[in-house]
């Protein structure tokens, strides 16, 4: 497990801090009472099935969706519409198609220059970002590649390089191991933990906890309209899960993996009776 606690003993300013949180949606209480405080340096994964919220907290943390209620502040500024520069996000996506007239080092440009309007200068400086940028995750054998024939691990790579452009202060990652194979699962997490070690804070939603479990200092644990926070060791337990769910769940290690078994879900396809930890 990662030694970091969730105090910060040098008495650096939260990145991020959410007080008295909650989410109603269409007359549903997703959940409420959420005061959650994230210290440079820190890595929490936030799981829970379908449907619980975890990327509609992402986007209020962001500015786009408004919270039911509760106050959020990233580095001891309220959150705003207009955009932050200080938050890295790196969205949930698919393979981008086959024909997209980008190249590898477009799409990680557009996180350098895609924030101005009107057609972005070629800047020399802007170069030399994207050169280290492509360099940083490890892209400069495929940058220069059209970016619809790149694997989706290439693509990964590239869209943390995106995200990283401004070098923020808090990095929002949703769901970003999706149908990546192991190999480009811990690259990517390699390249996520790396940012988080230069002292930024990281939120990551996961339906698989296993590929980042020794990088993770807390969980948090949405779902049933309730949430659970903590310490690996402490959330992911039968008996935490079982109350959680109001239902009997089972966690398991088979190997060097944890097993959930039980757990309830909007959608069976994510095969939790097998080998998944945490749910999308």
């Amino acid at each position: 497990m990662s030694d970091r606690t969730a105090s910060d003993p040098t008495g650096a300013q939260p990145v991020l801090e959410i007080h008295g949180a909650a989410l109603r949606r269409d007359g549903r209480e997703l959940w409420a009472g959420l005061d959650l405080t994230v210290e440079p340096g820190e890595l929490i994964a936030v799981l829970g099935p379908s449907g619980s919220g975890k990327t509609t907290l992402l986007r209020a943390i962001l500015g786009l969706e408004d919270l039911s209620e509760g106050t959020v502040s990233v580095s001891g500024k309220p959150v705003r519409r207009s955009g932050n520069r200080s938050i890295g996000y790196l969205p949930q996506t698919r393979p981008l198609p086959r024909d997209t007239a980008l190249r590898g080092r477009d799409l990680v440009a557009l996180g350098v220059n895609g924030h101005r309007f009107g057609v972005p200068l070629s800047r020399r400086r802007d170069r030399e970002r994207v050169d280290a940028l492509v360099s940083a995750v490890g892209a400069d054998s495929f940058a220069d590649r059209p970016v619809g024939v790149l694997s989706g691990g290439e693509q990964q790579r590239l869209r943390v390089g995106q995200a990283l452009a401004d070098d923020p202060q808090l990095l929002l990652c949703d769901e970003p191991l999706t149908s990546l194979d192991l190999a480009n699962q811990q690259g990517v997490v390699k390249l996520i933990d790396s940012h988080r070690r230069t002292g930024a804070a990281v939120l990551l939603v996961t339906h698989d906890i296993n590929p980042v479990l020794g990088k993770v200092d807390r969980i948090l644990y949405i779902a049933n309209g309730r949430f659970t926070l903590g310490k690996p060791k402490d959330v992911l337990t039968s008996p935490v899960l079982t109350d959680l769910y109001g239902a009997p769940v089972f966690v398991l290690r088979a190997g060097d993996r944890l097993v959930v078994v039980g757990a309830p879900d909007a959608e069976a396809s994510h095969h939790h009776h097998h080998d998944h930890e945490g749910h999308a």
